[in-house]
């Protein structure tokens, strides 16, 4: 064919009978002599291209199913998620909070109110003689009355704690639950976080009160050095009740999760913690003090101008200085306050409860690879499969108090 001849498709023939156009040889193309043979290189072996497995049809990843994404958490997913409790199901969480809140506030204020009264009455109508011991039982009872309230409110904290510590866990995996569905959860196990509860305050009013007779002795000597070694007591014992509070408290933060959660023995929920938050101290300690930072913040920032409010309002509610006038505005005052610092306090507490109680999770996906039980639980949920046992339960969850089956979303 020379040169001038047109170009033909190599699948065609020329009408002068042409063959069609062959691919270059090997010896035109690389040269004399015959191409190199390639050999198929056999999975597994050196030099071998990847293999991959083909996707399973239909299966992806399991998405957010509820509160938090199934995967180790970051400190802005943490901090998120302990104001998404509030709004994800509020009716069990500020809703109970606010009503818990409310009991423990009006409680308190009417025993004190009623102790003080009485104290008061006794006190003006006693005569010289009966002064004494009057005042020494004024003294006692409104102590008493006081201790009342700190166990009132440690009651009904620790029912909170709980409560947001099952809220959190059942909607990690999607589960919206009532208020008797979280109770019926929380059955058997309230009893013991009020009972580790207690035991924390009773170490705390020991510290402080042997902090507090130690440096009473030392002032008693009454010479400069007794004072002087009694101020450095004080100061010391502050430090070391700082210390001890930041150290034992974070180790032991994990405790009333798993007790409610795992719903393990004290003993057991108490070795558990401790070993969640070693080798991650440091983290858990920061992200919670963060927590407590931003909440006690926020607190001070909207109860501080109504107390500087209050106090300016009650001026101008009575600016005759009416005596009736001025005590109802007062009163008016007092009442407003108290009813917005419940209400605070309500948002602060679910915050404080859930943050733990996420931390918790955080820690054993990062530690047991509990992202995977869960997001298998929920699948498999999902699914309709309802043989795969809840992920949060143990072996050593305590047998004769074991968790009811999982309430549905409608309990």
């Amino acid at each position: 064919m020379s040169d001038n001849s047109p170009w033909q498709s190599p699948d065609s023939s020329s009408a002068d009978g042409a063959q069609p156009l062959a691919p270059p040889s090997a010896s035109s193309a690389y040269g004399t002599g015959a191409a190199p043979a390639i050999a198929p290189v056999a999975p597994g072996t050196p030099g071998a291209p990847p293999q991959y497995a083909a996707p399973t049809p239909g299966w992806t990843p399991p998405p957010k199913p509820g509160l938090i994404p199934l995967h180790p958490l970051g400190l802005g997913t943490i901090l998120g998620a302990s104001l998404m409790v509030l709004r994800r199901n509020p009716r069990p969480t500020f809703g109970l909070s606010l009503l818990i809140m409310s009991l423990v506030t009006v409680g308190s204020l009417v025993l004190v109110g009623i102790v003080s009264f009485a104290s008061a009455e006794r006190a003006l109508s006693a005569t010289e003689a009966d002064a004494a011991t009057i005042e020494a039982g004024t003294t006692a009872g409104l102590i008493l009355s006081a201790l009342f309230a700190v166990a009132l409110s440690l009651v009904g904290g620790a029912i909170l704690q709980g409560i947001i510590s099952l809220e959190v866990a059942r909607g990690t995996v999607g589960e919206r639950l009532r208020v008797r569905g979280l109770w019926n959860a929380a059955k058997g196990r309230l009893g013991a976080l009020i009972g580790w509860s207690a035991l924390v305050m009773i170490a705390v009013m020991v510290g402080i009160a042997v902090v507090a007779g130690v440096s009473v002795l030392l002032f008693a000597l009454g010479d400069t050095a007794g004072i002087v070694f009694g101020v450095l007591t004080m100061i010391a014992g502050f430090l070391v009740a700082l210390f001890l509070a930041a150290w034992l408290g974070t180790f032991f933060a994990f405790v009333p999760s798993a007790l409610m959660i795992e719903r393990l023995p004290l003993r057991l929920a108490i070795s558990r913690s401790w070993s969640l938050v070693r080798g991650n101290f440091w983290r858990t300690f920061g992200i919670l003090l963060l927590i407590l930072v931003i909440v006690n913040v926020v607190s001070s920032v909207v109860t501080t101008p109504l107390s500087v409010l209050g106090g300016l309002g009650a001026g101008l509610l009575n600016p005759t200085g009416n005596e009736e006038a001025g005590f109802v505005a007062f009163l008016v005052i007092y009442i407003v306050t108290i009813v917005l610092s419940v209400v605070i306090g309500a948002v602060t507490i679910v915050i404080q409860s859930a943050a733990p109680a996420l931390l918790y999770i955080d820690m054993r996906m990062r530690r047991e690879g509990f992202d995977l039980e869960l997001a298998r639980f929920v699948e498999a949920r999902n699914a309709g499969d309802h043989s795969v046992p809840d992920p949060y339960l143990t072996l050593n969850s305590t047998p004769s108090r074991a968790q009811p089956a999982v309430p549905n979303a409608a309990s």
